[in-house]
């Protein structure tokens, strides 16, 4: 059996080995900086901030960072079944999902983001 954390890691391994090779030199200082940038200005106003600086370019870090979380806050796979947002293809319809939460299930999903950027942050610093 494995433990959530086990599974996060595989989850955001995935995910970051996944990253254009042009793309990850930037990603590296973004993903270490973006634990703080929820923590000082909130967790949807910093997801909100990433998707405006990505300014409809699929691919950058800010994007990359963003699909990451909003992929993972509704990952259901196997033994992992995350619901905090219903899936979605937009980021409209992501940030209406998450300004519907209760403040009880906007924590928790803060949480178990900034739990998901640590391994992101790790992986993205060990050059995979």
């Amino acid at each position: 059996m494995r433990t959530l954390g086990q599974k996060r890691a595989e989850f955001a391994l995935q995910r970051v080995t996944g990253i254009p090779a042009e793309a990850k030199e930037r990603f590296k200082p973004f993903s270490a900086g973006a634990p703080t940038m929820i923590l000082q200005n909130g967790f949807g106003q910093a997801l909100a901030f990433w998707v405006a600086k990505a300014k409809g370019k699929e691919k950058g870090e800010h994007m990359e960072m963003f699909n990451i979380v909003k992929e993972w806050l509704s990952y259901d796979n196997g033994d992992v079944h995350n619901r905090y947002v219903i899936k979605t293809d937009s980021p409209a319809d992501f940030f209406s999902a998450v300004s519907k939460m209760t403040q009880s299930q906007y924590l928790t999903a803060q949480k178990e983001t900034l739990a998901l950027i640590e391994w992101v942050k790790r992986f993205a610093n060990a050059d995979l």
